[in-house]
């Protein structure tokens, strides 16, 4: 099959690879616009477009998905199938175009944690599985009849990146599974309103900052899963002598404690801990405002608390 692969992040990259590795026949590659960045405000070109173009694919980078001459050019390709992986909502006119559709890979275990953040999501809500599915796109996101899936097991402790990585591996391996069993007919489709039946579906939105403030006053363990649910990106913060003090890194005590939710403890040598409501979070790498990521021993030394 003639193939056009949708993707921005390094996420999509390892898809793209394993695609190849494969011995599809990617005839070309949609991804973001370039756009500068940093200080210096260097043009940033997006890890899919970096890998395209030193393997020789054509790259094709519209700021408007609906833009007449990007449409022109994707007919121009007459590709027979898309892959979809994190990259933006399309519009009618381009999951459509191809004959064999356009698949889409998700970093969650559909129906369960539809949109932009299923892996922070997961684990914030400290679930004890996720996955990845592929799925032919419709017009609702992350709405259509699921192709394949496959699970993973959490151990309750990893982060959002650790877990990221995991599924990004996974995850090219599935969608290379799924794109044989297009080409070869081999494959049953699963509607999703089906396996929600009686379901509670949680979601995966956006996340903003106000949703990466920790709140104290709640149970040792809904804290913990926030901070790893956050690390590294985009990262739990609270407040500490007036600065925004970010958390990458933190351990559970669960014990008694009537201390009020929030108080900072500290020996000013090998611990910084904070009391929820059943015991306390002992942070162990963070970033304090105005300064560099570091491990607790580390921002002791140069931080009189």
């Amino acid at each position: 099959m003639r193939i056009v692969f949708m993707g921005t992040p390094e996420f999509a990259v390892i898809s793209l690879d394993a695609l190849i590795e494969a011995g599809s026949e990617i005839v070309g590659v949609v991804t973001a616009p370039d756009k500068p960045a940093g200080r210096g405000q260097k043009v940033n070109e997006s890890a899919v477009k970096q890998y395209a173009v030193a393997h020789g694919l054509k790259v094709l980078q519209p700021e408007k998905l609906k833009d007449e001459n990007f449409i022109a050019e994707l007919q121009a390709l007459q590709a027979d199938l898309q892959v979809v992986v994190a990259f933006r909502m399309l519009p009618d006119v381009v999951w459509n175009m191809p004959p064999r559709g356009t698949i889409n890979l998700h970093a969650s275990l559909l129906p369960q944690y539809r949109g932009a953040a299923p892996i922070n999501w997961v684990l914030i809500n400290g679930e004890k599985e996720s996955g990845v599915t592929t799925f032919f796109l419709k017009h609702e996101i992350d709405t259509g009849d699921i192709l394949f899936t496959e699970k993973v097991t959490l151990t309750g402790h990893e982060t959002a990146g650790e877990l990221h990585d995991r599924l990004m591996y996974k995850g090219a391996g599935l969608l290379v599974k799924t794109v044989k069993g297009v080409e070869s007919g081999r494959y049953s489709e699963h509607p999703q309103a089906e396996l929600a039946a009686g379901v509670e579906l949680k979601q995966a939105p956006k996340i903003f900052k106000e949703d990466c403030k920790i709140n104290w006053d709640q149970p040792v363990e809904n804290v913990y899963n926030l901070i790893r649910g956050l690390s590294p990106y985009p990262t739990a913060f609270t407040i500490l002598q007036d600065k925004i003090l970010k958390v990458f890194g933190a351990e559970c005590e669960i014990v008694e404690t009537e201390e009020q939710p929030g108080e900072f403890f500290s020996d000013n040598k090998t611990y910084l801990k904070v009391s929820t409501r059943n015991g306390f979070i002992h942070l162990t790498d963070i970033q304090m405002e105005g300064k560099k990521r570091m491990g607790i021993l580390e921002f002791l030394r140069g931080v009189r608390l």
